[in-house]
């Protein structure tokens, strides 16, 4: 497992959940890895953990990412967050704030992060979608869109990072046992008008054949794999881990 001796990582959104998982499997891979979250005090602990570093960031501030130079040979994208509600009754703002964190901040890092890439002749960009960016769902309109887009700023990084070493994938997991799912169940329940104990079968394992939610360790796993040098073919792809949903 030092497959990325000598090489170094940001994963953003990396002070739990997904993040925590694929900061901890890089860095057992070999990697320094540098933790970016709004969570300081997250962060912090998990980049002790690591042996890596500490990213305090305000991922949403894309104007304060506009000059930024990153000089990481793997980002992770994979800060995010949840709202549900109708579209009729979808916060505007909300709409926004939420593009903004998960398509303009990513474009934002992937631009900062390219010309060192590109010097090196080796780079991974990995950026966490969901099945969302394949298939959707209702109330989860600003989510949806955003994950489609992510989809697509994905496949133009792997045509035009190609001919320079770097790689860009998705990975789209179906719902992931994080705090970012377990908060939205009582959402889920309100919205559809069903007990809290029925969402998870009837709600987020619905289209799913295997009736469980995923581990992060398990995304990271993937992860991990993307970001070594035996994927250094798997470029443009969407890695589904949805448990069969997809498949429908």
């Amino acid at each position: 497992m030092t497959s990325l001796e000598g090489r170094t990582a940001v994963v953003t959104g990396g002070a739990s959940g997904i993040g925590a998982a694929c900061a901890r499997e890089l860095a057992a891979r070999g990697a320094v890895v540098t933790v970016a979250d709004l969570d300081d005090v997250g962060a912090k602990s998990v980049a002790d953990e690591v042996g890596g570093k500490a990213w305090p960031i305000d991922l949403s501030d894309a104007s304060a990412l506009e000059q930024l130079q990153l000089e990481t040979d793997i980002l992770v994208n994979n800060a995010g967050i949840q709202h549900v509600s109708p579209i009729a009754e979808f916060p505007p703002d909300r709409f926004r704030f939420m593009l903004t964190l998960m398509v303009e901040a990513p474009f934002l890092l992937i631009r900062g992060a390219l010309p060192h890439m590109y010097d090196n002749g080796f780079g991974r960009i990995i950026n966490i979608s969901s099945v969302h960016g394949l298939r959707a769902s209702e109330y989860k309109v600003a989510y949806v869109t955003a994950k489609h887009a992510l989809e697509g700023l994905s496949k133009v990084t792997a045509l035009e990072g190609g001919p320079h070493g770097v790689t860009s994938n998705c990975v789209n997991p179906g719902y992931v046992r994080t705090p970012l799912v377990t908060k939205q169940i009582a959402d889920q329940a309100r919205t559809h008008g069903i007990p809290e104990q029925e969402v998870t079968e009837d709600v987020l394992l619905k289209e799913s054949a295997i009736k469980r939610l995923l581990e992060p360790e398990e995304v990271a796993a993937l992860v991990g794999w993307l970001a070594s040098p035996d994927a250094a073919m798997v470029t443009g792809a969407s890695y589904t881990m949805d448990g069969g949903w997809s498949a429908r």
